[in-house]
C-alpha cells in the first residue's frame, strides 16, 4: 500500500498542486483545508506524514502540531511564508520535521517527504564519511581533509557543511540553514549564511570563484554536489 501523506492548506491550489506531485510520486494523498478537519483527518487517515500549513483558519498550524504531537509522533513538515520566521522556530520547537517556505517548488516538496520518512525510519543512515573529489568529511569526528591535509573549520562552517554534505543534491535556502544550526551558539539573520559559505569555499574549492562541492541555486540556496 502507498504512503498516506496528508496536506493542510486552506489554499485549494497548493492542495492540488502538492497533490498532482506526490501521487506522481507514489504517495496516496488526503487533504484538510481547516485545523479541525486536519485533526480529524489525522485521526482517522493515521498518514505516514503531514504536510502542515501554518495559517489555517479554525484551529492555526501551531496548535494544530502541538494537539498532534501530544498524541503521535507523526513526521511533520511546515508550509510557512517568509515573514514567519518566528512561527517556524516554534514550530520547529514543537516537534516538526521539517518546514518549506512558499512559494516552493513541487518537486523539492516530494524530495523533502521522502527524506523525511527515510531519516525517521531510519531506512538510510547517513554516512559516517562523505567524499567528493579530494574533499573527505568525517561527520563523526567533525574533521574534515582535503588532498590528506586537515582543514580548520568553525563550528558553524562544519555544521552548514555537514547539513548540505548529508544531502547531495539538495538545496537549501538560507532559511533552512539557519534552521539546521538549532543547537549551535548563533545569532545572525539569513544572509550572513553568504558569508559562511563564503568562507568555506575560500577553505575547501579548488576555484572558490567556480565552486565545485558547494554550489548556489539561483533563487533558493545552495547544495552539495551530487556525489
Amino acid at each position: 500500500m502507498n504512503e498516506t501523506i496528508l496536506v493542510i492548506d486552506d489554499e485549494p491550489k497548493i492542495v492540488k498542486l502538492a497533490r498532482d506531485y506526490l501521487v506522481k510520486g507514489g504517495f496516496r494523498v488526503v487533504a484538510a483545508a481547516d485545523g479541525p478537519t486536519a485533526l480529524a483527518q489525522a485521526r482517522h487517515e493515521r498518514p505516514d506524514l503531514i504536510v502542515l500549513d501554518l495559517n489555517l483558519p479554525g484551529l492555526d498550524g501551531l496548535d494544530v502540531c502541538r494537539a498532534l504531537r501530544r498524541e503521535s509522533d507523526v513526521p511533520i513538515i511546515m508550509l510557512t511564508a517568509r515573514a514567519e520566521e518566528a512561527d517556524r522556530l516554534i514550530g520547529l520547537e514543537l516537534g516538526a520535521d521539517d518546514y518549506i517556505t512558499k512559494p516552493f517548488s513541487p518537486r523539492e516538496l516530494v524530495a523533502r517527504v521522502r527524506a523525511v520518512l527515510r531519516r525517521v525510519r531510519g531506512g538510510v543512515q547517513p554516512p559516517a564519511v562523505v567524499r567528493a573529489g579530494d574533499l573527505e568529511i568525517d561527520l563523526h569526528a567533525h574533521r574534515v581533509t582535503r588532498g590528506g591535509g586537515t582543514v580548520a573549520l568553525t563550528r558553524i562552517e562544519f555544521k552548514l557543511l555537514a547539513t548540505l554534505a548529508q544531502n547531495p543534491g539538495q538545496a537549501f535556502t538560507r532559511d533552512q540553514l539557519v534552521a539546521h544550526l538549532h543547537g549551535v551558539t548563533y545569532e545572525g539573520f539569513d544572509r550572513s549564511v553568504d558569508s559562511h559559505i563564503k568562507n568555506l569555499r575560500r577553505k575547501l574549492e579548488p576555484d572558490p570563484i567556480e565552486p565545485r562541492y558547494i554550489q548556489t541555486v539561483y533563487g533558493i540556496g545552495y547544495r552539495f554536489t551530487e556525489v
